[in-house]
């Protein structure tokens, strides 16, 4: 029987060099940089760039945006050197086809908001455009798409049927993560505000526990 792939994990919403230090020290498998100035998380081209010049080529450059315009995901990618595409916003299955199309070689991730099961379903219609799906909680109308602590019933994943890439969020931390992993069968867990001390601060000591976790799995 074919052993089941262990579980990795993206720290998203890094800022700082010590905290991107520390996601590769503890061995994130992704690191996820946000352009989205409505965030606590939001960082500027040159920032990123900084930033993804201090990651190893195994570890993958995850820009995340919400409805961007050309310009934004273009220059994350020509400055801020992502080489993946995460968006969160209400972004058609169209616009994922048309940024592959404008940017060969990079991937390009769809977050899907869930909060029934019906919204899992709806997920479906990005499967053809889309390298990975994250299941991420569906915040109240009007906050940040993500990176706000909340976790949505992971017994709505029971029986779905998957795509071949996917990933979880939404409220997990160090304490949690076993359980997420296990219950959902998610073997990469995208983590933001449960490595944070307040909202856009993270914290190396919570990324260091969270991560040493992780990899007991």
């Amino acid at each position: 029987m074919r052993a089941m792939q262990r579980v990795t994990a993206k720290i998203c919403g890094l800022s700082t060099p010590d905290t991107v230090d520390a996601a590769v020290r503890h061995g994130a498998s992704h690191a996820g940089f946000v352009f989205f100035p409505k965030s606590p998380r939001h960082v500027s081209f040159e920032q990123a760039a900084a930033l993804t010049m201090r990651l190893p080529r195994h570890v993958g450059r995850v820009g995340v945006f919400v409805d961007p315009e050309e310009a934004v995901v273009d220059q994350a990618i020509r400055i801020g050197g992502v080489d993946t595409i995460q968006l969160h916003g209400k972004e058609p299955p169209e616009r994922l086809a048309a940024l592959r199309a404008r940017h060969p070689g990079i991937a390009v991730w769809k977050a899907v908001p869930v909060r029934t099961r019906a919204d899992l379903d709806a997920a479906a219609r990005y499967r053809p455009v889309a390298d990975l799906i994250l299941y991420d909680a569906k915040t109240p109308e009007g906050t940040l798409p993500g990176g706000m602590g909340l976790r949505f019933d992971w017994a709505l994943l029971d029986g779905f049927r998957h795509p071949q890439r996917w990933a979880l969020s939404g409220g997990i931390d160090a304490d949690n993560v076993a359980d997420a992993a296990g219950r959902t069968g998610a073997r990469l867990i995208d983590i933001s505000s449960g490595v944070e001390s307040a909202p856009g601060i993270k914290a190396v000591d919570k990324i260091a526990a969270f991560l040493q976790r992780v990899a007991t799995l």
